[in-house]
């Protein structure tokens, strides 16, 4: 059992939400059958999105409820379960729209949901064209989550009083705006020139970090929790100067497993980022250092195979292992320890109840340490 693991099973935590999420897609199968017959594989996939995930994002929420003063075993906490659930909801949305975005093959060691809605329309014969139906459905499914994702903060938030409802709303709100503007940045990210300027690259790769990653899986999922237990201003921006760098933290890890991570233990194949011409802090990293010391075979191995759909495993261990010789691997390490580093000595410094701050501290560890 990884870290992760059994930190989100404390207190019943990934049993309670995973329910909530079962509970959601069993109401939800009636009223799509209902609307048309051919509609229950819609509920079938999302089912099998929701059944994956680590589920940190509910973890934080939950953690920094408790740390800001909430108690477990209240109709309160069962409700910031249900905003737990919400957010990974949210989450299956952007991983159905980002698949279909970047042309992936898998997510979570199945085929991707266009590939197996494709798979499906070639199987039975049907007229058109297999993969654009499978990346029509895969966009509708996005949509789908992005839609019980909201009834689920709705019914979540319910019983809060009216203040701590609004903010919460406004919390979740601006999340959505920015993870759909940092998928923005990233696929302009894909198409401007590349490579002449390492430094520009790197900026442009952190700013997508910070806007479609760093916030929505670690800073709003906290600021929900905090919010959600009554946290007043200032504790929302000391909350924010921990989260935001651990989760920058967190997804620059989520960079290095994309090409470096154990494909059983990741569900994608080794190197899909650098299939994907996924446009990285590590490989901005490694064409500065390519650049700085005159490394044309390495700056050419970058441009030639980044974004190459055909690269074979051999090819992308190949590359991979010039990434990890340049020094960029430990260059971004070093960001990572530096970024959690800030985080944890902020949050050694918060005003926060022990118990709680104990698990935000390991979740914390576990989330930029992990192996998947």
């Amino acid at each position: 059992m990884s870290p992760a693991t059994a930190l989100v099973d404390a207190e019943d935590l990934r049993t309670r939400v995973d329910a909530l999420l079962t509970e959601h897609v069993d109401g939800l199968l009636p009223e799509l059958v209902a609307a048309g017959a051919g509609a229950a594989p819609l509920a079938e996939a999302l089912g099998q999105m929701l059944g994956g995930g680590k589920r940190l994002r509910a973890a934080f929420c939950y953690w920094s409820w408790r740390a800001h003063g909430g108690e477990p075993g209240t109709p309160e906490a069962d409700a910031v379960l249900r905003v737990g659930a919400a957010l990974e909801l949210f989450q299956a949305a952007a991983l159905f729209h980002d698949d279909v975005m970047d042309d992936s093959d898998t997510r979570r060691g199945r085929p991707a949901a266009h590939r197996q809605f494709a798979a499906t329309h070639a199987a039975a014969g049907w007229s058109g064209d297999p993969d654009r139906f499978g990346e029509s459905a895969a966009i509708l499914l996005g949509d789908l989550a992005l839609v019980a994702s909201e009834r689920e903060m709705v019914r979540a938030v319910e019983t809060f009083d009216g203040r701590r409802r609004v903010r919460a709303h406004a919390v979740f709100e601006r999340m959505r705006t920015e993870v759909t503007v940092g998928q923005y940045l990233d696929l302009l990210a894909q198409v401007l020139p590349w490579g002449e300027d390492p430094g520009a690259d790197e900026a442009r790769a952190r700013e997508v970090v910070v806007a479609k990653a760093a916030r929505y899986s670690v800073e709003h999922p906290l600021l929900l929790g905090a919010v959600l237990a009554g946290a007043d201003d200032a504790a929302l921006g000391v909350t924010s100067g921990y989260g935001l760098p651990l989760g920058e933290a967190f997804q620059l890890r989520d960079d290095l497993l994309g090409v470096f991570g154990d494909p059983a233990t990741t569900g994608k194949p080794a190197g899909d980022d650098l299939r994907e011409g996924k446009r990285t802090v590590l490989v901005a990293r490694a064409m500065r250092r390519a650049r700085e010391a005159g490394d044309d075979e390495l700056a050419a191995a970058l441009h030639a195979g980044l974004g190459d759909r055909h690269l074979d495993d051999a090819a992308c261990r190949a590359l991979a292992e010039q990434i990890a010789g340049s020094g960029a691997v430990a260059d971004v390490e070093a960001l990572i320890a530096d970024l959690s580093g800030q985080a944890f000595a902020r949050l050694a410094a918060a005003p926060l109840r022990e118990d709680g701050r104990d698990m935000l501290v390991r979740l914390g560890h576990a989330a930029v340490a992990r192996r998947a």
